[in-house]
């Protein structure tokens, strides 16, 4: 009996010692566990205080910018409260309003006048900075193209901002004092006519480009209709403003000085610039170069009178504009005295096609008039040779239904 007693006693203890190794066991790996969790926490906490820091940061930053800001917001509401009663734009509108037209930077100005009168909402604001958009960038103001499309996107349209126009708040003051910097910046281009900002991806930036329906130029080619549309273009001497304005060699003309006749309706010609080769195609092969005369109607419209250069003898308008080249890409150059007369590169017979298109650059604005001559005038090899673009044509667009008509 004692031996089976003794026997219980020992697998009892042996039970108990067991039991205690294993609880010893579990508390010591539930201990560890707790403190990898521990551990874990410590660390996200630790990340959580340096991002609670580095916002705080970015909120000192911003506060500092703002109190930066506060003088400038302060002074934009005296001259806000100072242009409220109406009668600056009362008087500016009065001045332009005798005027036949207005160029890129007086509709920009007339624009900012009427945000600060009516707010930046004002349709007849928004409208300015519209128009004088599709002028400048016919006639490639840059800094007319940035403060309307800055406005624009103050009056809450969805307007793309070219790159040329993002200046980053620690560049401004360094272009303010450079003017290295200012020329530099001038030169840059934001489209071209090949590689990746080609005419195959101006759609990117200015979808017209890419889903318009009356795009030009075209092929003019097979049967066409009859117009009953005359022109009769009245171009004058006028002082000679040229520019290369890194897409082509630009003539910008005066306003009101010549002007072109469509159906007994008055259009302005507001400037003339060349492409190589011509831009429009007949029956498939393009001409040497075109010069195409872009006008406007008081309404608005826009008409383009082009007039296409053949191989030939040398040409005294090209003559020129060749001699009085600007030094600079982007500059407007105004040599003193030099008197030009368009009208001396049309040819005698303004036999002409017309159809219904677009600008053949960005944005590629539709609604455009063309009115292409089939007489051609002449240019000679060496003032082919000397243009500075060797290509700055668009393609020929798909023709989409329209109808080409000849008078």
């Amino acid at each position: 009996m004692k031996k089976y007693l003794r026997i219980a006693l020992e697998v009892l203890l042996a039970l108990l010692l067991a039991g205690a190794i294993a609880f010893g066991y579990l508390n010591f790996t539930g201990k560890k566990h707790i403190a990898n969790d521990m551990e874990e926490v410590s660390a996200e906490l630790d990340e959580t205080k340096d991002t609670l820091d580095k916002i705080k940061e970015q909120l000192d930053d911003a506060q500092a910018k703002l109190e930066d800001l506060e003088p400038s917001a302060k002074q934009f509401e005296i001259v806000k409260q100072a242009f409220a009663n109406g009668v600056v734009l009362q008087d500016m509108e009065a001045v332009y309003k005798a005027q036949k037209s207005l160029s890129a930077e007086r509709l920009v100005g007339l624009g900012t006048v009427r945000q600060l009168t009516k707010g930046f909402e004002d349709p007849s604001a928004v409208e300015a900075f519209q128009k004088s958009l599709e002028i400048a960038e016919l006639g490639a103001r840059m800094q007319a193209v940035c403060s309307a499309q800055s406005a624009l996107i103050s009056a809450g349209k969805k307007v793309k901002l070219m790159a040329e126009c993002l200046v980053k708040p620690n560049e401004k003051k360094a272009q303010e004092d450079d003017e290295k910097s200012k020329e530099s910046a001038a030169k840059k281009v934001h489209w071209t006519y090949e590689g990746e900002a080609g005419p195959e991806h101006w759609g990117e930036n200015y979808p017209t480009c890419a889903n318009g329906k009356k795009q030009s130029p075209l092929n003019i080619t097979g049967d066409m209709g009859k117009t009953k549309d005359s022109i009769t273009p009245e171009y004058k001497e006028t002082a000679l403003k040229i520019i290369n304005n890194g897409h082509t060699i630009q003539v910008n003309i005066e306003p009101g000085t010549s002007v072109l006749t469509i159906n007994k309706e008055p259009y302005d010609l507001l400037q003339f610039h060349f492409h190589r080769p011509g831009e429009e195609q007949f029956n498939g092969k393009a001409p040497a170069m075109v010069v195409h005369f872009v006008h406007k109607s008081k309404a608005g419209k826009l008409a383009v009178l082009g007039v296409t250069l053949n191989e030939g003898k040398e040409n005294p308008l090209i003559k020129t504009l060749w001699a009085n080249l600007p030094a600079k890409e982007g500059e407007e150059s105004a040599p003193e005295k030099m008197i030009i007369n368009p009208a001396t590169i049309l040819p005698s017979d303004l036999s002409f096609y017309t159809y219904e298109g677009s600008l053949t650059t960005p944005p590629c604005t539709e609604g455009v008039n063309f009115y292409i001559l089939k007489t051609s005038s002449d240019i000679s090899k060496g003032q082919l040779n000397k243009f500075p673009f060797k290509v700055n044509a668009r393609p020929v667009q798909e023709l989409n239904g329209r109808k080409i008509l000849t008078n």
